[in-house]
């Protein structure tokens, strides 16, 4: 592929993801971006977690996990515990309201997804499918290399 193809598809990318971002801020009621929304889901995936299983699981530092853990706090949709067995050990755990906060985040996101890609042919969202499993497996196969 063409370096200014390359270039073109990287900028068009970020140019979609901004107005995703936009449009998923617009429509957010909570005041959190991405990064707090993956670390309640991997709460609610996963239980309770130390903060430094958060941060590397998620590949944050320590320091910035400690920010979004907070903030989490703060607005109560996650609350820091000290572990049954050992209280030295701190664990985050997601509140009611943090995941009443998480499903809005994903019923938003999957709304605006399912618009984005509405303006596809079924061939097109086959396509563009494919194209996606193909980098995904490049990118997971580079991973464990």
């Amino acid at each position: 592929m063409e370096n200014t193809n390359i270039f073109k598809l990287i900028h068009t990318i970020e140019k979609i993801n901004n107005e995703h971002i936009i449009h998923f801020t617009k429509a957010y009621s909570y005041p959190l971006g991405i990064s707090p929304i993956l670390a309640l889901s991997e709460l609610r995936s996963h239980g309770a977690l130390k903060q430094v299983e958060l941060a590397n699981t998620l590949g944050y530092t320590k320091g910035a996990m400690t920010n979004i853990a907070t903030k989490l706090v703060n607005l109560n949709l996650a609350v820091r515990q000290p572990d049954e067995h050992d209280k030295r050990t701190i664990r985050m755990m997601i509140t009611p309201e943090g995941e009443k906060a998480l499903s809005e985040a994903q019923t938003i996101g999957k709304k605006l997804f399912m618009d984005i890609f509405e303006v596809l042919s079924e061939e097109e969202l086959n396509q563009y499918l494919m194209i996606q499993e193909k980098l995904l497996e490049a990118v997971t196969k580079e991973k464990r290399s």
